[in-house]
């Protein structure tokens, strides 16, 4: 990780309770190097247990930080936050109002289980399938992660409420025609998160809150 890296994860981190006096103890290892061992978890693919001893943090000590830690919201933050500035070096408000949809099959691994992946006809593909949701400048919203034989609008549903329960400002998803079919969701009742529906005949899908445009 480059000092510049650091310099924009750091005040991202969970303050440490300790230093207000609230009980625990003090971090007993480098916050810089915990950040470059998960990192290099999830940039090799490698089980925890497989963490090299180079690191000189235990993979139980380095998943139960990184476990609490996202718990504390730090996974979110430093997804959201960076792609907040990006938006407004961009000129754009930090909340997009409108998102694109699409889906992707990958091979899946021989250690992934028999019960998460499928088979995807019209690709030809054997696996996973993952249904990515973006804003209208390609910063990732929503990833959803679903056997390959799922079909895309089936795996809309539930990709697109985690985005409403993310993103409220967001009225507008744009999909291709592999999306046309039934409304993702029904109306619910007033005061209630609506819903999304998801249907149109043109080859770009309009997905529009139940409920009507947001500003």
């Amino acid at each position: 990780m480059t000092d510049t890296e650091w310099q924009a994860i750091a005040p991202l981190l969970p303050w440490p309770t300790w230093l207000d006096g609230n009980g625990g103890r003090p971090e007993e290892y480098c916050r810089r190097l915990v950040i470059d061992a998960i990192c290099y978890v999830a940039d090799n693919g490698n089980k925890w247990r497989n963490l090299p001893v180079e690191y000189g943090i235990h993979w139980k000590t380095l998943h139960a930080t990184f476990t609490r830690w996202s718990r504390d919201g730090f996974t979110l933050a430093l997804h959201n936050d960076p792609r907040e500035k990006v938006r407004e070096a961009e000129g754009r408000d930090r909340e997009p109002s409108a998102a694109v949809i699409d889906s992707q099959s990958i091979r899946a691994a021989e250690t992934v289980g028999a019960d998460s992946r499928g088979w995807d006809a019209g690709k030809k593909v054997g696996g996973r399938k993952r249904h990515v949701i973006v804003d209208t400048i390609g910063m990732v919203l929503v990833v959803l992660v679903t056997a390959a034989n799922v079909q895309d609008r089936d795996g809309a549903r539930p990709a697109l409420e985690l985005l409403r329960d993310l993103y409220e400002r967001v009225f507008l998803v744009w999909a291709d025609g592999g999306y046309a079919g039934p409304a993702v969701g029904e109306p619910r009742p007033a005061g209630q998160r609506s819903a999304l529906e998801l249907g149109a005949t043109r080859e770009e899908i309009l997905v529009r809150s139940l409920s009507g445009r947001r500003s």
